[in-house]
């Protein structure tokens, strides 16, 4: 798992990148399934527990994470304090084609127009990935800037099932499947 702020992928011309967040303790099987068919995972926040983090295990490892608004040290197990202390409020991953930008979006005032206030503050992120809203989405008004929320992959307040979205890169293609399960 990346603890890291940011972190260089640029090197991948082609990848699958899992986008999951908020599980809250529980991550549906149907999606560790797909994470295995992926090079890379992004966890937008909203994890509950060391056990959905070892769940994750795309085929190179990496696992990105970042602190959801419930991810507190009181709130996970004493042993595990040491992970949930470490994970970063926001990070980066650059790759072929431009830069994701994670994190929760929980900091972010929800009477606004959300993804205006995202896309403010990560400018230079061709995607903004956040969590903590549990609906999935993919907000593709500024085509130069995608905003996409993976709802939530776990059981708790998920809209309808657990879901996720898988990104495809082809080095500057970069593709988007959206996967909901009832």
């Amino acid at each position: 798992m990346q603890l890291n702020k940011q972190v260089d992928f640029t090197y991948l011309t082609r990848c699958k990148i899992a986008i999951l967040s908020d599980t809250h303790d529980d991550l549906d099987e149907r999606i560790i399934d797909l994470i295995k068919y992926c090079d890379l995972a992004i966890h937008a926040g909203d994890i509950g527990n060391r056990t959905v983090l070892d769940a994750i295990q795309p085929k190179s490892d990496h696992v990105i994470a970042v602190a959801g608004n419930n991810d507190k040290p009181y709130l996970w197990e004493v042993k595990d304090w040491d992970i949930v202390k470490n994970l970063p409020e926001q990070s980066e991953l650059l790759l072929p084609g431009g830069k994701i930008a994670i994190e929760h979006g929980h900091k972010h005032d929800m009477q606004k127009p959300l993804h205006d206030d995202l896309r403010a503050a990560h400018m230079d992120a061709r995607l903004v990935i956040y969590g903590h809203t549990h609906i999935q989405l993919i907000d593709k008004e500024h085509t130069e800037q995608v905003v996409v929320n993976p709802g939530a992959a776990g059981y708790t307040r998920n809209k309808g099932g657990p879901s996720c979205i898988i990104l495809t890169i082809d080095n500057d293609c970069w593709e988007f499947e959206v996967f909901k399960f009832t």
